[in-house]
């Protein structure tokens, strides 16, 4: 879809993870102009439409003559979000984070992610990634961590932070696993450490477990930057510090990271405003999804398909690259393909 040159030109990045699903327009300056943070409640399609209708609300509000010249997508749902908004590029999360981080500090050298069910650490070098690990399978070095205690203690996430910070006694707690941890809060209450001492030990195991799990035998050199929903409380800033002894820089936008990334890298990626947008009107599509098992290997890998009209418009997934397909023609003869055998 060719854009007209008139009104502001805007790039669309969408992040679609287990948790959340953010949306985020920047302008041709790099700077966000519109973000949307949603829970993703196990229904990506639904996050993603409703993201959009937010969205053009917003733009409709702030920027009505804004048009999207690019579209990039990321997250563990990048390949289906991809297909809903027609996508112009699609990216792993390390690729977007890491981006990100670089415009916002450009001499970043490592990268702190905490999200609600994975982290990361991303390692980089006059911007360039040279390593980085994953943690996706662990509760414990995730802010579900932080949830479940939080729930059990009967305090809002959101107001962690400041209890922690109010802590003036030191209170270990066994965070290796998110069982463990929840006997020895209890047996810390029991002890009579105040709920200021236990959240901010809460906070320090996860530090500590992220530190041994992710980032241990890795070179963390300044400027560190700590981004995802976790950075939003103070009290893990404070113990990444003390642990790090340095300090640690939380973005403005460190929530949508992954999105703003998945922005810059559609502008960097349009030429001739060129983009393959489809347009806000996708929110009201009534997208389907129906996955199988491929039968070409012993890996019986799940593949997912989508369709819209029972017509299947891509399929991804699998092990071998095999099913990644975004051409509807190739999905469906592929697909005919594979049920005759």
């Amino acid at each position: 879809m060719k854009i007209a040159n008139s009104g502001i030109k805007g790039f669309l990045g969408v992040d679609v993870g287990s948790v959340s699903t953010n949306l985020v327009v920047i302008d041709e300056k790099e700077e966000v102009l519109s973000l949307i943070y949603i829970r993703t409640k196990g229904q990506p399609i639904n996050a993603v439409q409703l993201g959009i209708e937010q969205l053009k609300s917003d733009l409709d509000n702030n920027y009505p003559d804004i048009k999207i010249c690019g579209v990039g997508t990321t997250g563990s749902a990048r390949y289906l979000s991809g297909i809903m908004v027609g996508a112009d590029i699609v990216k792993n999360e390390i690729t977007a984070h890491a981006v990100a981080s670089s415009h916002v500090i450009p001499e970043v050298q490592t990268v702190l992610e905490i999200g609600g069910q994975d982290s990361k650490i991303i390692l980089l070098r006059d911007g360039i990634v040279i390593d980085f690990a994953m943690n996706t399978v662990c509760a414990a070095g995730t802010g579900s961590f932080l949830d479940h205690q939080s729930s059990r203690l009967g305090i809002p996430i959101e107001e962690f932070g400041g209890y922690a910070l109010d802590s003036s006694t030191s209170c270990q707690i066994a965070g290796r696993c998110s069982v463990f941890a929840e006997s020895d809060m209890i047996h810390k209450q029991q002890m009579g450490y105040g709920k200021e001492d236990i959240i901010y030990g809460l906070c320090q195991a996860l530090v500590r477990n992220y530190l041994n799990n992710l980032a241990k035998g890795k070179d963390i050199l300044s400027p560190i930057v700590f981004q995802g929903g976790v950075a939003a409380n103070a009290g893990m800033k404070k113990a990444f510090e003390e642990a790090l002894k340095t300090e640690v820089i939380i973005p403005q936008h460190h929530h949508v990271m992954g999105a703003i990334g998945a922005a810059i890298l559609a502008k960097g990626k349009i030429q001739d405003d060129i983009t393959n947008f489809k347009g806000f009107e996708i929110s009201s599509v009534d997208y389907q999804t129906r996955s199988f098992h491929c039968k070409g290997c012993e890996n019986n890998c799940e593949i997912v398909k989508m369709l819209v009209s029972d017509k299947t418009l891509a399929c991804w997934g699998g092990r071998c690259g095999k099913w990644d397909i975004q051409n509807p023609e190739e999905a469906e003869a592929l697909i005919a393909q594979e049920l005759a055998k």
